[in-house]
């Protein structure tokens, strides 16, 4: 078994000061400002523009597609495809127009500390025992050495750096929180356990999710990498400076601030990489597969 499955003992020293760090994190600090070239600014303007205007012209033909079919008659318009077909496309539209607008560079906002609001638990179904938190590891598959690895969470802490965020998390469902998060850059994974070269997604699964009634029901999200690259995509392992609840997905989640909600799965207990697009749960129920802010 090689050093990758189960990583070296961990030593004190280190271990002693994650613990120390995750109780100190998030003193205020002053806003963070970004400077943009006014040429770019410009077309980020001019581009913003027409997508907003086609956004404007598809969003009032999906909404006329879900009137009555009588109604649609009575105004002219019962020429409009299905509504179901209708709504498949707009997803789509939105879909590309998100990925079109997508850049490494492009931050979403980040906040002060006294900024922060409380952050809903929201699993979609029941919230896990946290029996599983002893044995959780992390498993990577897909990976360029053609090897899968495990990793527990004192592996993780030890062997990368740990960054701070205040981000604002979205939920499809219309609420949003500002919270204060740490943990491990995706991209700093990534480099650390190379994907195979043919990589252009990766399938995040929890394997500890449960439904409503409280069974199993395994979770699973498809991340395009280049949002996995972004540099505040974390691998959220401290909310509020302390580590993570199983309400809030312990021991490791994922915070990608320029996704919605239901991309940032909780409790991951494997990703694998992949060269074609794989399964995500949300989308397979007819939301948006995408779904970036």
């Amino acid at each position: 078994m090689s050093p990758d499955q189960n990583g070296a003992p961990p030593q004190t020293t280190k271990a002693a000061a994650v613990e120390r760090t995750s109780h100190d994190r998030f003193g205020e600090r002053r806003p963070e400002i970004i400077e943009v070239a006014p040429a770019t600014l410009r077309r980020w303007t001019r581009r913003d523009l027409l997508v907003l205007g086609a956004g404007a012209v598809a969003g009032m033909a999906v909404g006329v597609s879900q009137l009555p079919r009588p109604t649609r008659q009575r105004l002219g318009l019962e020429l409009l495809p299905d509504n179901q077909w209708l709504l498949n496309k707009a997803l789509r539209f939105d879909d590309d127009v998100a990925e079109a607008l997508y850049s490494p560079d492009r931050l979403v906002p980040t906040y002060t500390k006294s900024q922060t609001t409380p952050l809903r638990n929201n699993y979609n179904g029941a919230t896990p025992d946290p029996g599983y938190i002893s044995a959780w590891q992390l498993t990577l598959d897909g990976l360029a050495s053609g090897l899968p690895v495990s990793l527990d969470i004192r592996t993780i802490l030890i062997r990368h750096r740990i960054h701070d965020q205040i981000t604002r998390l979205v939920c499809v469902e219309g609420w949003s929180a500002i919270a204060a998060w740490s943990g491990l850059k995706f991209d700093d994974l990534l480099h650390a356990y190379p994907p195979i070269s043919q990589a252009r997604w990766a399938l995040l699964e929890s394997s500890v999710n449960l439904d409503a009634d409280g069974n199993p029901d395994p979770y699973y999200v498809s991340l395009d990498l280049p949002t996995a690259h972004h540099p505040q995509t974390l691998l959220a392992t401290h909310y509020n400076g302390l580590p993570l609840t199983v309400e809030h997905g312990a021991p490791l989640r994922l915070l990608a601030p320029v996704k919605l909600g239901l991309k940032n799965i909780k409790a991951i207990t494997r990703i694998t990489y992949t060269k074609d697009e794989p399964r995500d749960y949300w989308a397979e129920r007819g939301y948006s597969s995408y779904d970036g802010i």
